[in-house]
């Protein structure tokens, strides 16, 4: 019966259950990685370690085909409010956004004020609700999550940030922006960043010891974003296991996701962006920095799985584990971005104090990334990572487990992140709203999994179209059809047309073969587009660029002090020798 509980609530026979029996609901919990692969769980074939998510997916359901925008901030407003992205105010990134965008109303940087978010739908039944990590949706007042939902809250909101201290990792942020209930915030001393937002959650969960409600505790985890950071104890366990390099990481990926039945028999590995390294190119000095480099990243993914596991553990200590629905994944594919690539990166990170010597990386003070090579192994079978709409930057891993869901197995079917929206109110039997506080609000585009789940009704039908665009980079999936465009440097902003249940590896262009499902296609995006708002890239516009020029227009001048202290350094450095030669 409860699975059919969607069907019902659209006739309007079931309403929000009142405060006093809700002790019945389950607990929710939403578990956010930042920048984790298709292929980075252990249940999903990789070699890193992550036994408490597997646990969860062996218990539950394991989707093989779920999607979600290919950057952080937009994938964060559809999991919140269940609408598009756009739809939601939050078409892009607030970093990335050009000027011509400002101020449009899919490009807010923030949620729209005719969206509401399943926290305060939550909440107005009767749950408790937190959430710890990062936010990405704006920090003036209406924007932190008091405003949205959330009772108690201890949130960072910036793309990301250092994961050992309370500082920024880019020039064009100022500091670490920690805010706690809607207030600027200070973090402790021993802070390591999957550690707090586990402890924080906990600790907002035991103050309702003695209540009947239920919660919901949202975990938006730093892991495994830039800079890649982690102990040393995770560290040392992968020294050395990622030696030979990307291409042999990303074949043995591929070779593991097929052998588990992830993708069909048959599939082809998507191909690598053109302009990649190849591993027999690197030094040897460069060939050490990125396996540890990767050796970390992978680190910091397991130390984010044990403190998982210690949340669960306190859930099992309350009795509150086996009444407890688990929503497991990630924002997008994983991260391409070499930050020392940009002019002046390297110079502000000696300014800033940071090390990226190989021997002590990832620890306090380092500052690691992966790089685009990596990246497109993480994402295998897939093409393309982070930023892009190949499968390699909007595939990314989703595990629902516990209270009321069957233990499905692997599951096949289409499904995007404005889906867990809806099935969260489905699951707490508390019905979408056209009205919230006053006010208007649109309906969720995103659909329950629960008929799926319980095998009552497919979730898409073949002629059901969603859509997604981030900074030009689109796609619009209809049935086993998948039409993309990816954008410069690694796209050539062309469209083209996939068999997904073929070829999900993206590697054979049907729109000469197909021409009228192809302008099909495209006319259905472009339908998607109008009615959420997109807009058009400006000519030139490259998203990554974009945070270059805002660094560049607002600390040129800060640029500029570090080379000639460097260049001072030096000349001082060269007198000093001279003045010993001539001694000598």
């Amino acid at each position: 019966m409860k699975f059919l509980t969607a069907a019902v609530m659209a006739t309007g026979l079931i309403a929000a259950a009142p405060a006093e029996a809700q002790d019945s609901r389950p607990n929710i919990v939403v578990i956010l990685a930042d920048d984790a692969g298709f292929s980075d769980f252990g249940a999903y074939g990789s070699e890193i370690s992550t036994p408490n998510i597997d646990a969860l997916a062996a218990r539950g359901a394991l989707f093989s085909n779920f999607h979600a925008s290919p950057v952080c901030a937009p994938s964060r407003a559809m999991l919140l409010t269940g609408m598009t992205s756009h739809l939601a105010g939050v078409g892009n990134l607030p970093e990335t956004l050009p000027p011509q965008h400002q101020g449009a109303p899919g490009y807010l940087g923030r949620l729209a004020d005719d969206v509401v978010t399943v926290a305060a739908l939550l909440r107005q039944a009767g749950y408790r609700t937190g959430v710890t990590g990062k936010w990405h949706l704006g920090h003036e007042p209406s924007a932190l999550p008091p405003a949205h939902g959330f009772d108690r809250s201890f949130v960072l909101d910036a793309s990301g940030a250092d994961n050992w201290e309370q500082r920024s990792y880019l020039p064009i942020y100022p500091d670490a922006p920690w805010f706690e209930d809607g207030k600027p915030a200070t973090l402790p001393e021993d802070f390591y960043s999957s550690k707090f937002i586990v402890d924080k959650a906990i600790d907002y969960i035991d103050e309702g010891d003695g209540a009947a409600a239920p919660f919901f505790a949202y975990l938006a985890f730093q892991a495994i974003h830039i800079p890649v950071q982690a102990p040393r104890e995770f560290v040392e366990k992968y020294e050395g296991i990622y030696a030979e390099g990307w291409e042999a990481l990303r074949r043995k990926r591929f070779e593991n996701v097929v052998a588990r039945g992830l993708v069909p028999e048959g599939t082809e590995l998507g191909p690598m962006p053109d302009g990649l390294r190849a591993w027999e190119t690197l030094s040897e000095r460069e060939k050490a920095l990125f396996a540890k480099s990767m050796a970390v990243n992978a680190a910091m993914l397991e130390a984010m799985d044990f403190h998982i596991g210690r949340f669960i553990g306190h859930l099992k200590q309350r009795g509150e584990f086996e009444n407890t629905v688990f929503f497991i994944l990630s924002d997008n594919g994983p991260e391409p971005n070499a930050p020392t690539d940009i002019p002046g990166f390297s110079q502000w990170l000696w300014w800033e104090g940071y090390s990226r010597d190989v021997e002590t990386l990832g620890e306090k003070g380092t500052y690691a990334f992966i790089g685009p090579e990596f990246a497109s192994a993480a994402a295998s079978p897939g093409a393309f990572f982070k930023l892009y709409a190949g499968e390699g930057g909007i595939r990314v891993p989703f595990i629902v487990a516990g209270a009321g869901i069957p233990a499905a197995g692997q599951v096949a079917d289409f499904s995007f992140i404005t889906d867990i929206a809806p099935t969260i109110l489905d699951l707490a039997n508390v019905e979408q709203v056209s009205a919230f506080d006053g006010r208007a609000v649109k309906p969720m585009t995103g659909r329950s999994l629960m008929p799926l789940l319980s095998g009552v009704a497919p979730h898409y039908g073949p002629e059901d179209a969603v859509g997604l665009e981030a900074a030009g980079n689109a796609a619009l999936f209809r049935g086993n059809y998948k039409l993309v465009r990816n954008m410069p440097p690694h796209g050539d902003g062309a469209w083209y047309l996939y068999d997904m249940a073929v070829d999900p590896g993206e590697t054979r262009d049907l729109a000469a073969e197909r021409p009228e499902l192809f302008e099909a296609m495209r006319a259905a995006y472009e339908r998607f587009a109008r009615d959420a708002g997109v807009l058009d890239m400006p000519p030139g516009y490259e998203q990554m660029a974009e945070i270059s020029k805002k660094w560049m227009e607002k600390n040129g001048w800060y640029i500029a002090a570090v080379l000639l202290a460097l260049v001072y350094l030096a000349a001082a450095a060269g007198r000093g020798l001279r003045r010993v030669i001539r001694r000598s």
